[in-house]
């Protein structure tokens, strides 16, 4: 279908939708490396304790993720269904990740457990009260998935950026702003993340427009539930994000412990003011960056799912070989975390602009508009593979006797091994075999738009 001069987005607004999810990579990022960390080793809990606090909260978002979608498809304001949330959703976030890692340090574990599920699990509602209507806005933003798919690209790549500041500056701001203080600095960092939270997500609340208007009437929740989870396509697409966010954020929040524990590291810079964990996210950030120029590139050639495949088996193998390299091999590490990042950052891109194109495939099929409940999944995909991801080091520190600010057992050692390197290789094969079902092909999606322009055209 050939696109109009009113499908087509500026530059001005393709950067102002993508920086709002500088917020979400600066968030996320700086969560799946420092969270465990903050309350295991630096708070003295059980990391088994946290691993569940992760796994619960997954199971409240399970449900206020979809709920959160359906309420924005049905808000109707002047500023459009989507956007309200991105100019008065932001200052609470901002609150509430800062919260987290505003303990007092005269709790007792008990106190201090209670402290992490009150405040991780309002951070998530209001990560979910923002993300859900961003993601819902990507939906109409353009009639056309070309430029759906243009701006998704925009939307990673300022993603990507997020991880890059937290890899490359992530540590050392901990280091510097806590002067020798690490629950300070910790703390000093989330503020100043918060602050360019806030200012990224009204940023994309000024400077976007949504373009595809809304129908009269939705119909119930229920029924766009139950349209939903009968949706191939979606739950194709769901269990690949949800999987291939895991792999990342178990490696992720076992990169402290690995470095520590496994590699000697002391945290000494290796490069400029790099130490070596810095080193690890970084170059997985960089990667990510080249995975969504790849993904948004290969996919006017290929078919979105299949590349999607081929993602997730680059994460497997990159993985595999960073498992079997020396542990003093720090620059070979750095070029292998450098590729399972381009797997990333083709899964990131081509998974979110798939969600769109499945809304715009339900609602051609089913006549309901639930763009902002289709995407909900990519929302509770990320959140849901943070949460697991990070939940699986928890676990297998536990089970094998980790011992905080201690030497190592063996099995403590292949513990964390496990949670770094093994598992988050092994998930990627279910991931992978999901996509197999996925059956939108470029074929259809240009009946799909064709077919959907007509109908709205006829409404207008």
């Amino acid at each position: 279908m050939a696109e109009t001069p009113s499908d087509r987005i500026g530059l001005g607004e393709k950067l102002g939708y993508g920086v709002g999810d500088l917020a979400a990579g600066l968030i996320l990022n700086f969560f799946g490396f420092f969270l465990l960390y903050y309350f295991v080793d630096l708070g003295g809990l059980a990391p088994a304790a946290i691993g569940l606090m992760l796994l619960l909260t997954k199971l409240i978002d399970a449900i206020t993720d979809p709920m959160m979608g359906a309420i924005a498809d049905r808000t109707r304001t002047r500023w459009g269904r989507y956007r309200p949330y991105l100019l008065f959703g932001p200052l609470p976030l901002g609150f509430a990740i800062v919260l987290i890692f505003s303990a007092p340090d005269d709790l007792g574990n008990t106190a201090l457990l209670i402290w992490a599920y009150v405040t991780y699990t309002l951070a998530m509602l209001a990560f979910t009260a923002v993300n859900v209507p961003y993601g819902g806005l990507l939906g109409v933003i353009s009639p056309s998935s070309s430029q759906r798919s243009n701006v998704t690209a925009f939307r990673m790549l300022f993603s990507a950026l997020g991880g890059i500041l937290v890899g490359a500056l992530g540590t050392t701001l901990v280091r510097e702003l806590g002067g020798g203080d690490e629950k300070l600095g910790i703390l000093l960092t989330m503020s100043c993340i918060a602050a360019v939270s806030v200012f990224a997500l009204l940023t994309t609340f000024a400077t976007t427009k949504e373009r595809i208007p809304p129908t009269e009437t939705n119909g119930s929740l229920r029924g766009d539930v139950g349209v939903l989870i009968r949706t191939g396509p979606w739950i194709a697409v769901a269990i690949a994000a949800i999987l291939g966010v895991t792999a990342i954020a178990a490696r992720a929040g076992t990169a402290p412990f690995f470095f520590k524990y496994v590699a000697g590291d002391d945290g000494s810079p290796v490069f400029l003011f790099f130490d070596r964990a810095a080193l690890f996210l970084t170059a997985l950030a960089f990667g990510q960056v080249a995975g969504v120029l790849i993904g948004y590139a290969a996919q006017r050639r290929f078919e979105k799912s299949h590349l999607l495949m081929a993602a997730g088996m680059l994460k497997m193998a990159m993985i595999a070989v960073f498992y079997f390299l020396p542990l003093d091999a720090v620059w070979p590490q750095t070029g292998v975390q450098f590729f399972v990042g381009i797997g990333f950052g083709m899964l990131m891109v081509l998974s979110f602009s798939m969600f769109t194109d499945i809304a715009e495939f339900i609602d051609w099929k089913s006549g309901r508009q639930m763009t902002a409940l289709v995407v909900a999944a990519s929302v509770f995909g990320v959140k849901a593979g943070v949460g697991l991801g990070s939940a699986i080091p928890g676990f297998a520190l536990s089970l094998t006797g980790f011992d905080a600010n201690a030497e190592q057992s063996e099995a403590a050692v292949l513990g964390i091994q496990l949670a770094f390197a093994i598992i988050p290789a092994a998930v990627m094969i279910p991931a992978a075999f999901t996509l197999i079902f996925y059956g939108i092909n470029r074929r259809v999606l240009a009946t799909v738009e064709s077919e959907l322009a007509a109908r709205r055209s006829r409404i207008a």
